[in-house]
C-alpha cells in the first residue's frame, strides 16, 4: 500500500525531509502505513529512505546527491510540508470543513492525479490525529513542532518557494468563504516561521480580490493606499521579481503554473491601482 502511496503521492527521494521535525512526522505519518502493509518494504526507488527516516535528528547534506535527485527531493519536501502545514492551518479554528481539504484535494488531484487524492486524505487524518493527541497531552505541543518544521523548511527552501507555499496555505485559509482571526494568526504564525513577514502573509490572503477590491489591492502590493505613485510603481516591480515563476520552476510544471495564476492575480492588483489613479 505505501509503495503505491509514495509512487503516486511523493515518489523518489525524499529530500530534506528525511530529517529533522518534518522527518520525525513523515516516520510517524507515512510509517504507518508499513506497519498495515505487513512491513518495511521499499519507499519509491529508495531503499534508504526508511532508515533516514528512523534517525530524525538525522542531517541533510544536498552535496551528497545528484542534481537531479535534489530537484526531485526539493519537490517532494515542498508536496509534504504542504500537507503538513495545511494540517495545522485547517484545524486553527478548531474546525475540518469540507471546503477547506476540498482545496487541499484539488492541489493533490492537480499536481498527482485523481488516483492520490484518497492516499492524501489518509496522510491528513493522520496528521489530524496526531495534532489531537498532542495537543491533548500538552496544549500547543503540535504548534511547536509545526513552527520548528517551519525552521527546517526555511533553511532549505529559497525565498521564493517559501512565497509559493504560503500562497497555497493562504487559498486553503479563504476556501470556506470565510477568514477566521485564529486561520489569519495561524498564517501568520507560518509567514513567521518561515521567514516571511505578515505584510507578505496578507499579500497572498487578499489575492482572489485584488482585481475587484481596491483596499485588498493596496494589501497585494504591500503598501498604503497612501503611497506615493512612484512607491506603487516601484512596490508592483518588487513584487514582479520576487514572485515570478521562473525562480519555483525547480518544483514542477504545476508549481510553475499556479506561480504563473499567482502572478496574474499580482498584475490585476496593480491594474486596478493604476486605473484608480490615472496612471
Amino acid at each position: 500500500m505505501l509503495d503505491k502511496l509514495i509512487g503516486g503521492l511523493i515518489g523518489g527521494f525524499l529530500g530534506f525531509i528525511t530529517a529533522g521535525p518534518l522527518g520525525a512526522i513523515a516516520g510517524f505519518v507515512l510509517g504507518a502505513f508499513f506497519e498495515q502493509g505487513g512491513g518495511r518494504n521499499t519507499i519509491g526507488n529508495d531503499n534508504s529512505d526508511w532508515s533516514q527516516w528512523e534517525s530524525s535528528q538525522r542531517t541533510y547534506n544536498p552535496n551528497d546527491y545528484t542534481q537531479q535527485q535534489r530537484q526531485q527531493g526539493d519537490r517532494n519536501s515542498f508536496l509534504f510540508s504542504i500537507l503538513v502545514l495545511s494540517s495545522y492551518i485547517i484545524r486553527a479554528d478548531g474546525k475540518v470543513m469540507h471546503s477547506e481539504m476540498e482545496r487541499v484535494r484539488a492541489f493533490v488531484r492537480t499536481n498527482f492525479g485523481a488516483a492520490a487524492v484518497a492516499q492524501a486524505d489518509q496522510i491528513m487524518r493522520r496528521l489530524f490525529d496526531q495534532q489531537k493527541k498532542m495537543d491533548s497531552q500538552r496544549l500547543g505541543s503540535y504548534e511547536e513542532i509545526v513552527i520548528e518544521s517551519c525552521h527546517q523548511i526555511a533553511a532549505y527552501m529559497t525565498r521564493e518557494q517559501r512565497l509559493q507555499l504560503l500562497a497555497f496555505l493562504a487559498d486553503i485559509v479563504r476556501a470556506d468563504g470565510i477568514v477566521a482571526n485564529q486561520e489569519v494568526n495561524a498564517l501568520r504564525t507560518v509567514a513567521r516561521a518561515l521567514g516571511l513577514s505578515d505584510s507578505e502573509a496578507l499579500s497572498m490572503l487578499n489575492l482572489s480580490d485584488g482585481a475587484t477590491n481596491l483596499d485588498a489591492a493596496y494589501k497585494v502590493l504591500e503598501i498604503s493606499p497612501d503611497a506615493s505613485d512612484d512607491e506603487v510603481r516601484k512596490a508592483y516591480r518588487r513584487l514582479a521579481l520576487k514572485h515570478h515563476p521562473d525562480r519555483v520552476a525547480t518544483l514542477g510544471d504545476d508549481v510553475r503554473k499556479a506561480a504563473e495564476r499567482k502572478l496574474q492575480e499580482i498584475n490585476a492588483a496593480r491594474d486596478l491601482i493604476y486605473k484608480a489613479r490615472g496612471l
